[in-house]
């Protein structure tokens, strides 16, 4: 039986739910068999319970043989049950443990972001850690079950001996279980809480690894890294104190079960001795006593797991039911078309508002790197359109109105720091494999270098964040993507930073005559590149101050002259 993974859960308790519901035949057939294997593991004592008493009464071979063969079968049953019944289970796990991964990772790789107060790092925890604790209620239930059952059998074996003992595990079970549920919300806060210092530990990892350069450039590092410590010393304190919690549940757990079977053992002694039970019985009463000790420890268990599954099914409900931060309209964008940004307001933009016709190569001089930022930002729709005054048209038509994945299939912006992933050049250049434009990409970000340099040519593999590259060959890769996508509209922002002025000034040239006849905007300070657009925008203090040639601006504008010329 399954669930349509598009139902969507409203809680963690709703997860919880949902992740039983669509398991539910693996965990009935995980019952079964694992009921089986308790029933098998309670039977066993009492075989050789009613062996001693046969044997002592009859003394015929003929008995012992066929005792020995239910002995047997016994023992086959118990193996065989084990072996399937955690097959099914532990393959149901990791199938729902990883239905959840996926779709918490949908939730954050979605192109409008979701109104949670998480961090990237935080997330991946969410994903990983929490995804496996909740999934791990599949495998709960059923040896929750199956744990009751052999309880269940024991006591009514014992019963049938004397009723008494069978009342002193009825009554002996459900006092260890009261103790220990309560015992339980301590590790289920305690759990939530560490869970939360752990994210917040990895999100500082992730941040520290994404900054570590520019840290080591301005002698940052060393108050990053003492950041961190804080972080990690206080998750690391919040894990010893689950740990001890976890520890005094468990003893607690080991020493109620304990005392629950030297009390059956010491009341079946004394019944025989009393003479109202017999050898046989006592044989099975203490050897139930030994056994229940498995079960019971599972059962007392199952408590703090459900807590754990709990706490971690609320953690990823604060992802999976956080709701976007806009709402984007259903349209899409006319081919080709031009990109008009009319008075916006967001951050250092003040009724910002320029017109780029469609096939136009215009460059944008900010003397502002803040400025710059945010207006990459807002064409990326990194920012909702309800988050800004004003409109962003694209092919006339205003952002808000147009799907933010149409949106991205016509106008592509690439930051200036965008990822390089674990791969190989090709597959980073070409992630989709259907661009037909690869090559020219490559020539046009003078990436053929980086090419020609290993003798496995695209295929040369390249470690998660291009650790293997410079930060030239980064960010010529970068570009190479860029253009090797041939949006409709392409915005780059500073796309040359780390690279000579020689190869600089090819670039630029590669750009405008790749580029020809599509719509492109390049923001940067770079003269190469100004000297390349059709005509160039200043953006002083938000607004566009001037526009005209490079060369006419560098002739009439001093300002701008001294912002850009090297």
């Amino acid at each position: 039986m399954t669930t349509p993974d598009t139902q969507r859960p409203r809680s963690g308790s709703d997860i919880l739910r949902i992740a039983l519901r669509r398991n539910v035949g693996a965990m009935a057939w995980g019952a079964v068999l694992m009921g089986l294997y308790q029933a098998g593991e309670t039977a066993f004592p009492i075989a050789l319970g009613l062996i001693v008493e046969h044997t002592m009464q009859d003394r015929a071979p003929g008995a012992l043989v066929l005792s020995i063969a239910a002995l047997a079968v016994i023992i086959t049953t118990v193996s065989l049950s084990w072996r399937f019944g955690m097959r099914i289970l532990q393959k149901a796990n990791t199938t729902e443990a990883h239905r959840w991964r996926v779709r918490v990772a949908d939730c954050g790789l979605q192109p409008v972001a979701r109104d949670v107060d998480l961090k990237s790092g935080e997330v991946l925890t969410i994903a990983t850690e929490d995804a496996d604790q909740t999934a791990d209620i599949i495998e709960v239930v059923p040896l929750l079950i199956s744990s009751l059952v052999a309880v269940l059998v024991a006591a009514v074996a014992l019963g049938l001996a004397d009723l008494r003992l069978g009342l002193l595990v009825i009554v002996g079970t459900v006092a260890i279980l009261s103790i220990l549920s309560v015992m339980s919300r301590r590790i289920g806060s305690s759990t939530r809480e560490q869970q939360a210092r752990v994210a917040r530990a990895g999100a500082k990892v992730a941040d520290l690894i994404t900054g570590l350069r520019p840290l080591h450039g301005f002698g940052g590092n060393h108050a990053a890294f003492r950041s961190y410590r804080t972080v990690s010393t206080e998750a690391k304190h919040q894990a010893v104190t689950v740990a001890g919690v976890n520890g005094a549940y468990a003893g607690t757990a080991t020493a109620l079960n304990a005392a629950l079977a030297v009390a059956v053992t010491l009341t079946a002694g004394w019944l025989a001795f009393d003479g109202r039970i017999t050898i046989g019985e006592l044989v099975m009463a203490v050897g139930l006593a030994q056994f229940i000790m498995e079960p019971l420890k599972m059962f007392s268990d199952m408590p703090k797991y459900v807590m754990m599954a709990r706490a971690s099914a609320e953690r990823m409900a604060l992802v999976l039911t956080a709701p976007p931060v806009s709402v984007p309209g259903p349209g899409r964008p006319a081919p080709g078309g031009d990109l008009e940004i009319d008075g916006v307001c967001h951050g250092a933009l003040r009724a910002l508002k320029f017109h780029v016709a469609a096939g136009e190569f215009v460059a944008v001089a900010a003397y502002l790197p803040r400025a710059a930022a945010d207006l990459a930002a807002v064409l990326a729709v990194k920012v909702p359109p309800h988050a800004y005054e004003g409109a962003v048209r694209v092919s006339g038509q205003e952002i808000g109105e147009l799907s933010v994945e149409a949106v991205r299939e016509h106008m592509l912006v690439n930051p200036y720091d965008a990822e390089v992933f674990a791969g190989t050049l090709g597959t980073n250049i070409d992630p989709s494999g259907r661009s037909r434009s690869v090559a020219e990409a490559v020539e046009a970000s003078m990436l053929t270098d980086v090419v020609a340099l290993h003798r496995e040519g695209l295929d040369y593999a390249v470690r998660d964040r291009g650790a293997n590259l410079s930060g030239g060959q980064r960010q010529r890769l970068s570009l190479a993507r860029a253009l090797a996508a041939d949006s409709d509209v392409l915005v780059l922002h500073d796309p040359t930073t780390a690279v000579d002025a020689v190869t600089e000034q090819l670039i630029a040239r590669n750009i405008a005559r790749l580029r020809r006849g599509r719509t492109t905007v390049v923001i940067t300070s770079s003269p190469a590149l100004l000297d390349a657009a059709d005509r160039v925008l200043v953006l002083d203090d938000g607004v566009i101050t001037a526009e005209d040639t490079h060369r006419n601006l560098l002739a009439t504008d001093r300002d701008y002259c001294l912002a850009v010329a090297r």
